[in-house]
């Protein structure tokens, strides 16, 4: 089911495995101040949840916020058959049978300014994510950029954190810097990141960061900058 992190603030998490490692991902659920529903990274979910979404309002947008994170985009519009669905560049290529997939952009959609800023964080082609702040709730939402692996986890995903850098802490996975290509662009793309006043981090694997989140995206994106 889902869970509330702050007013007008969800999320969910769902198992899965990838490449026989098991881990979790993270759906989250933003309702705008018109009272419409915004789905960031939907995750597989079943008619209790489904009927919880649209007891929050309107569902409006369904987004997948980079090449990777699309897998339940379909499922998620059969559900929600008006919504519009936003993906990250180049996506469109890779899941042709989202025929109305819209390209997200560097710039907030008019309808969603008023609540969400958005940076599409350049120079890493493969990944090519959107990284959102939620002004009402001071929130980051990330998705594969910043990840956080915590708590209790099978030993193959505690072992991939590891490799990964990512077990215990937030940083940004060797996976996704090794994939970096620009590393300028992406300095400058993040520099903007850092100008957002967050006190929160939403990452997709696995953690919700809320001690001194500002310091460790800070510490985090440096990495670009050397």
């Amino acid at each position: 089911m889902l869970k509330q992190i702050a007013p007008d603030l969800w999320h969910m998490e769902a198992g899965l495995q990838v490449a026989g490692i098991p881990l979790t991902a993270r759906m989250t659920v933003v309702r705008f101040q018109d009272g419409r529903v915004w789905i960031h990274s939907p995750v597989r979910f079943g008619p209790e949840v489904r009927a919880q979404i649209a007891g929050l309002g309107e569902v409006a947008w369904i987004v997948a916020p980079n090449r990777a994170h699309h897998m339940f985009m379909g499922k998620c519009k059969g559900a929600f058959p008006d919504a519009r669905l936003y993906g990250a560049p180049g996506l469109a290529r890779k899941r042709w049978d989202l025929a109305d997939l819209h390209p997200l952009g560097d710039a907030a959609e008019p309808e969603w300014a008023a609540d969400l800023d958005q940076v599409l964080v350049r120079g890493i082609p493969l990944v090519n994510e959107t990284v959102w702040f939620h002004k009402a709730s001071a929130t980051l939402i990330a998705t594969d950029l910043l990840q956080c692996w915590c708590g209790q986890l099978d030993w193959r995903a505690a072992a991939y954190a590891r490799l990964t850098g990512v077990r215990g802490h937030l940083d940004i996975p060797r996976t996704v810097r090794l994939a970096t290509r620009d590393r300028a662009a992406a300095s400058a793309s993040l520099q903007a990141v850092l100008r957002w006043p967050f006190t929160r981090v939403i990452t997709a694997h696995n953690a919700i960061v809320e001690q001194d989140a500002h310091a460790a995206v800070e510490r985090a994106l440096a990495r670009f900058s050397h």
